[in-house]
């Protein structure tokens, strides 16, 4: 962010352009009680070579997982980045692309973009994907909004374990609208379908499920899906892009909305943003999909082109039929995304999936020898698991900071309901890495 250096002669000749006489009087629509009290305490004024210092130094407190093995997970995964998405998105081209109004002269952007939802389709099973969300989170609440409208209902049905911070999106969504969002509690870490047929009911809009779960277990999300569709819900699935190339996809077992975290696919994790939010439907919803929708066509000569197809957004024209406020997506994270899977094609992301749940197994394996520590859950897993330890799981991440390895998350400060260690596992950690992190928990072994 450019940082602008007005003197108190710029800032009086701007008020006085707008016609004020002071800053008070600029700001008297804010109530006196919700205003800054006091200093701000700024210290004395530095050069720009002393700021430069300044920041660099709070800048290498972080640790990050260019520096630090990482185990970290819960939402955003420390995947292989290749060098080829950094050099083309850097491109002024895509750099400083902005939404694509004018078809015509934006056929760049609107090809990466049928390009991205054409191999999101592919992965995921679906029929149609728009241009992105903003997260998964995001994507999990227009999908509760579109099922209401779609279905008439009031009732979103959330299956756990689903990722706490996607359904606190959902409530800030709907607040207001009177809907209802039930969640069904766990069982054994995983869906618990009893539960689920007892709630699912004529007023279901939506039966929500995250696969793999926010704990990292699989469910049986074949059985979930005929207990939503047995009641006229909609099946709404958060998948996890990578596991697609292992699992099955959602399209197989009759979901007819994909909403996913994209970070995977060639995103940084970035202290958490900003990421892409996957968003696929069944045919029979295309015109209920928020967000914007790319498509091909060919002109009077019959060369190719491509257009912006079914535009229902609040700024453009059809207003009163707009499905949804995304007026812009991420571009530029969507098409990190597309490069991603351009470069690895379907065997190299069934490789990522493949070494990803391995390597987590045979660390999973190894860990559960160790006195003391075992697998909280004895359910199936992609590659991330929740690990029962004899000390709190606060310890061994303080520990593991002190040897530079990220040992993963304390799952208490996100899903209270749950104790333990929630650890993942990428293609990126090698064998030593692995048995690095067994080696730390030895420490803690009883």
């Amino acid at each position: 962010m450019a940082y602008y250096p007005n003197t108190d002669d710029d800032r009086r000749e701007m008020l006085a352009a707008i016609g004020v006489k002071d800053f008070d009087e600029l700001i008297k629509d804010i109530p006196q009680e919700i205003r800054l009290k006091g200093d701000l305490k700024i210290p004395p004024a530095m050069s720009e070579f002393e700021v430069t210092k300044h920041v660099a130094s709070l800048a290498r407190k972080n640790v990050n997982t260019q520096d630090a093995v990482s185990f970290l997970g819960a939402g955003a995964y420390d995947h292989f980045i290749p060098s080829a998405i950094g050099a083309l998105l850097g491109r002024s081209e895509f750099y400083t692309a902005y939404t694509p109004y004018q078809a015509e002269v934006s056929q760049g952007t609107l090809q990466s973009i049928y390009e991205y939802q054409t191999m999101i389709c592919r992965l995921t099973g679906m029929d149609v994907s728009n241009a992105s969300l903003y997260d998964a989170g995001s994507g999990l609440a227009e999908a509760a909004l579109m099922a209401v409208a779609h279905t008439g209902r009031k009732k979103i049905v959330a299956v756990h374990p689903v990722h706490p911070f996607y359904l606190q999106v959902v409530r800030t969504y709907v607040h207001g609208q009177s809907f209802e969002i039930l969640e069904i509690p766990a069982r054994d870490g995983a869906a618990d379908l009893d539960a689920v047929r007892k709630a699912v009911d004529a007023n279901t809009a939506a039966v929500i499920v995250q696969q793999p779960s926010f704990l990292g277990t699989l469910s049986d999300v074949f059985a979930l899906g005929e207990i939503a569709h047995a009641a006229g819900a909609l099946y709404v699935v958060d998948a996890s892009p990578i596991s697609l190339g292992l699992l099955a996809p959602p399209g197989e077992y009759g979901a007819d909305v994909v909403v996913g975290e994209g970070q995977p696919l060639g995103i940084p994790q970035s202290l958490g943003g900003p990421f892409l939010g996957i968003f696929a439907v069944k045919e029979a919803l295309t015109r209920k999909l928020p967000g914007r929708l790319a498509g091909v066509t060919v002109d009077t000569e019959g060369t190719r082109g491509f257009v912006l197809t079914l535009q229902t957004r609040e700024q453009q024209i059809r207003r009163e039929k707009a499905t949804s406020n995304i007026c812009t997506n991420e571009g530029l994270m969507m098409l990190a995304s597309t490069i991603y899977m351009s470069l690895m094609g379907k065997q190299g992301i069934m490789e990522v999936a493949a070494q990803s749940s391995a390597k987590a197994h045979y660390l999973a394996d190894r860990i559960a020898r160790l006195p003391g520590f075992s697998l909280k859950y004895r359910q199936p897993f992609f590659n991330e698991f929740l690990l029962s330890a004899p000390v709190p799981a606060k310890n061994i991440i303080d520990a593991g900071l002190k040897k530079n390895l990220l040992a993963g998350v304390d799952v208490e400060t996100l899903y209270p309901s749950e104790k333990g260690l929630l650890v993942a596992v990428t293609e990126k950690r090698t064998r030593a890495e692995l048995d690095e992190y067994v080696d730390l928990l030895k420490t803690f072994a009883k």
